[in-house]
């Protein structure tokens, strides 16, 4: 079952906004997959397996197109059996609501690819 979260748009907070800090983002986090860690109140980092590099890279190239639908871009790396990713809202300089809202649809995404 995937998080409410991935139903939701991706809105960017704006340039005057302040990135979320801990308390602020608790919820946001608990709602997202394993996969998921909140590196130093900045950014969120997580690590995809899958079985092969051709089925890594099936939803590396589904993450770049939801990246672009959503104009909310991430970095990805791409290895035999592994995804990483990490995401944060870059005009505030930490994380905001949209970074948990992406993270949320990148796990809808691998647990369409492992159904």
């Amino acid at each position: 079952m995937s998080s409410p979260l991935a139903d939701e748009p991706v809105e960017p907070a704006g340039d005057d906004a302040d990135p979320l800090e801990g308390d602020e983002y608790a919820d946001h986090f608990a709602e997202l997959g394993d996969a998921w860690e909140v590196v130093d109140d900045h950014h969120l980092e997580a690590s995809y397996e899958f079985p092969d590099f051709e089925t890594a890279l099936a939803f590396t190239n589904k993450i770049g197109e939801l990246a672009e639908r959503e104009w909310h871009h991430p970095d990805i790396s791409l290895s035999w059996g592994e995804v990483g990713v990490e995401l944060w809202s870059h005009e505030v300089g930490g994380l905001t609501r949209a970074d948990f809202v992406m993270a949320a649809k990148m796990d809808r995404l691998y647990a369409d690819a492992e159904a």
